[in-house]
């Protein structure tokens, strides 16, 4: 697997230039090249990113038939074979020397929600089911689960959505608002 991040600042360093190396692998009939096509400043952009940048540890370990990369929508014009994006972010598949195109939302995967999760059941989809490997998922499942503890943690201490003492400053007598007058119907432990 290789990846690459094509932004303002590194666009024309190195030797080959990522957009050169990008150029190379898009010739090649027999590479899979996932995309993500991002605009500086967009909100579901930033939100995408970082589950994106995840594929590169997740899928280090394989070989170098699938290529994942990051660009900017600025730059894609300087690439061969990929079609300027009307939305952000844009995420697509291209094989066969940009022959076969395919939107990530055009997909066929069963939830399209963005995340680390869906993003390798489509490439699982795209690359053919042997490319991922179970121990890969597990490592992937035990970095969620420990995600999701941190974030139970964070939320017992804080009290969950309202902190405790919050919680305990409402008078139910007088609720002040909508979810006051909820919390203290339904919510409060008497």
């Amino acid at each position: 697997m290789v990846y690459i991040e094509i932004n303002k600042k590194n666009y024309n360093k190195g030797n080959p230039s990522p957009i050169e190396q990008l150029n190379k692998y898009l010739s090649d009939n027999n590479k899979k090249i996932f995309i993500l096509i991002f605009m500086e400043g967009c909100g579901p952009c930033n939100q995408t990113r970082p589950e994106w940048s995840k594929l590169k540890n997740i899928l280090s370990n394989h070989a170098n038939d699938i290529i994942i990369v990051s660009i900017d929508k600025d730059l894609v014009s300087k690439v061969k074979n990929i079609k300027e994006a009307n939305s952000f972010p844009t995420i697509r598949y291209v094989t066969n020397s940009g022959k076969i195109v395919e939107n990530y939302e055009d997909s066929n995967i069963s939830t399209k929600d963005r995340t680390i999760d869906s993003f390798i059941e489509w490439i699982k989809v795209k690359s053919g089911e042997n490319n991922i490997t179970k121990s890969e998922e597990k490592n992937h499942t035990k970095h969620n689960r420990k995600m999701n503890s941190l974030t139970r943690k964070n939320r017992k201490q804080n009290g969950g959505k309202w902190s405790t003492k919050y919680k305990q400053s409402i008078n139910c007598k007088k609720p002040k608002g909508f979810s006051q007058r909820q919390y203290c119907k339904y919510g409060r432990k008497k």
